[in-house]
């Protein structure tokens, strides 16, 4: 069915004539057919969303309705792909019409003459239920690519074949009161509603992300959410490449949401170039990369974020761990706030509409560790991380608190580190994590020791904040020796430990084995010299030793070396402290 133009206001259009189409929708606008989708119906009457540029449309112009919620399509050939906001295959469309993307262009998401080798993991005569396994496909070197029995479809299987087929071919047919199913490898969803799962679960197990401030101080659980917010300039968006690049999960989705283009295009060309710690394959071989940035339609911009998470709850269903990273949620509730007043809808707080909150819930929401739908029973996750850009690094804002209210993980960018040169600028007196109880015990588990450790480190932090106001007063000279050793141990946490160098190889990537070690260090030194300081020794004596010297280089000790090393730096350093307390004990 078709209606006509009446009034376009940017990327918004209205049309009359529509009256049997329903919200959510996609209508394809005027005669270069662009895509649109409906926001709201009143009578006949539709306000349209178009994901493209509307120059030249006017009133008069058809609109025709496709009767189909805005939806991607999954299935074999998602991996190393890149996408705009709406699922279009960005590489091929620059192979048809050169580095501009012409308007209206229609290109699948998914190649449809690729054949990929489909090998069946059931037999003919097997009962089958929606999310069981018909087969699988070696997508990539590093993924195998499950295939599922698309949800609300059961029965029996009648034949199953083995070879190579387009996601277009009928690899599977099943059969239910005596009428044939046939399954392709290719499924479609509408990607404003959540895949359906059979339960969800505590997150227990923390996302190893090789990043010490991270892991050990505010550590993110597999299945939990995280929010990124600081001002222009703190390390947003080094700090997502470096989750991105060494997170321990299968999948990384990543959203470029309308960031500069400038960041999206050291990501497209860093990533394939990257090498996968957990896989020594290419890091793009387990990348989707959906690049919406800030010069392409606003209003795409706003449906990036819903294609991205449908492209990571799909992975989530064969079982796989997979983490979205979106970059960034402030620009995704600003093109939220554009379409908002357009639609002349009664503005909230600082102009954002009123459903602002809900809307960011409903993404990290989607997030987690779930039981998928099938019979046998696997687990899933879905790790929501999120940067937040407030204007001028104000968290007070809208989007910052909204975020804050619903992330259960806060990693607050500084400006004052970053200009310091202090990177992660992750400020470790208001950051937090929520997820610490989930985690104790399989910290606990494998590092014995490992969250005393970190409480410690936090307490003598939070102490050397407290000492600094009377430093800046009298001076540090006229602390006691106690508390001049708590500042001399946060210098070694601070410098030693969570400063980290994203450019240096060694240090980009630091074990959870590595950092237990690392701070277990710093902690022993600390027990050790404030003993000796008790006894009468000079602080001095013990903060000028050479094992001390070698914990501050030992961030830089190769990785097959690190565990002999810190070994013996251990041995050193207790010797030499003991040898320190002799010499203070016959003064």
């Amino acid at each position: 069915m078709s209606g006509k133009i009446i009034k376009v206001a940017g990327p918004l259009v209205v049309a009359d004539g529509l009256a049997d189409a329903n919200v959510s929708d996609v209508v394809r606008v005027g005669h270069q057919h662009l895509i649109g989708e409906i926001l709201n119906m009143t009578g006949d009457r539709a306000s349209i969303q178009v994901y493209e540029e509307t120059t030249g449309l006017g009133p008069g112009a058809e609109v025709v309705t496709t009767g189909a919620p805005l939806s991607v399509e999954l299935g074999p050939g998602m991996l190393e792909g890149i996408y705009d906001g709406i699922q279009r295959p960005l590489t091929e469309i620059r192979e048809l019409t050169g580095s501009t993307i012409a308007r209206g262009i229609d290109v699948p998401a998914l190649n449809r003459t690729k054949r990929w080798e489909f090998k069946p993991t059931v037999k003919p005569g097997a009962e089958l239920v929606e999310g069981d396994i018909i087969g699988t496909v070696q997508e990539t070197s590093a993924i195998e690519h499950r295939i599922l029995v698309p949800n609300g479809i059961s029965g029996k299987v009648k034949t199953i074949e083995e070879g190579f087929f387009t996601v277009e071919d009928t690899v599977c047919v099943l059969e239910r009161d005596g009428k044939e199913i046939p399954l392709t490898m290719m499924q479609k969803w509408p990607v404003r509603v959540n895949r359906p799962y059979k339960k969800k679960f505590m997150p227990d197990r923390p996302l190893q992300s090789g990043q010490r401030i991270v892991d050990t101080m505010f550590p993110i659980a597999k299945g939990g959410t995280a929010a990124i917010p600081g001002p222009f300039g703190s390390g947003k968006t080094v700090m997502q490449h470096a989750l991105a690049k060494w997170s321990d999960v299968d999948i990384v989705v990543y959203i470029g949401c309308g960031e500069r283009g400038n960041e999206m295009t050291d990501v497209l060309m860093e990533f394939p170039e990257l090498i996968d710690p957990h896989t020594g394959e290419p890091l793009m071989k387990r990348t989707v990369l959906i690049a919406n940035t800030s010069d392409m339609p606003v209003a795409a911009r706003e449906a990036s974020i819903y294609t991205g998470i449908t492209i990571a709850e799909y992975f989530r269903d064969m079982g796989y761990d997979v983490a979205v990273i979106a970059d960034s949620t402030s620009r995704w509730a600003e093109a939220l706030r554009e379409m908002s007043g357009r639609l002349e809808e009664m503005p909230g707080e600082e102009g954002y509409p009123a459903y602002l909150a809900s809307r960011i819930a409903q993404f990290y929401e989607r997030a987690g560790v779930v039981e998928c739908k099938g019979a046998d029973g696997r687990r899933g996750s879905l790790t929501a991380i999120g940067a937040v850009s407030p204007p001028g690094g104000d968290i007070s804002e809208p989007v910052s608190q909204a975020t804050m209210r619903i992330t259960k993980v806060f990693w607050g960018l500084d400006s004052a580190l970053a200009y310091a040169r202090h990177f992660p600028a992750i400020n470790w007196l208001n950051s937090y994590s929520l997820y610490l109880d989930y985690l104790k015990p399989w910290y606990e588990k494998n590092f014995p020791g490992f969250m005393e450790n970190r409480n410690k480190a936090m307490s003598i932090l939070q102490e050397e904040a407290n000492l600094n106001e009377i430093v800046r007063l009298v001076g540090a000279d006229s602390l006691a020796p106690n508390e001049q050793l708590t500042l001399a141990t946060a210098k070694m946490i601070r410098e030693d430990f969570l400063q980290q160098n994203s450019f240096v190889d060694i240090d980009s990537y630091s074990e959870t084995e590595r950092q237990f070690m690392l701070m277990n260090l710093i902690i022993e030194f600390d027990k050790l010299a404030r003993a000796a300081v008790a006894n009468g020794v000079e602080l001095e004596k013990l903060v000028n030793i050479p094992a001390k010297e070698k914990i501050g280089r030992a961030k830089t000790v190769p990785a097959n070396q690190y565990k002999a090393e810190y070994t013996q730096i251990g041995e050193e350093m207790r010797r030499q402290i003991e040898e320190a307390s002799m010499g203070g004990e016959d003064a």
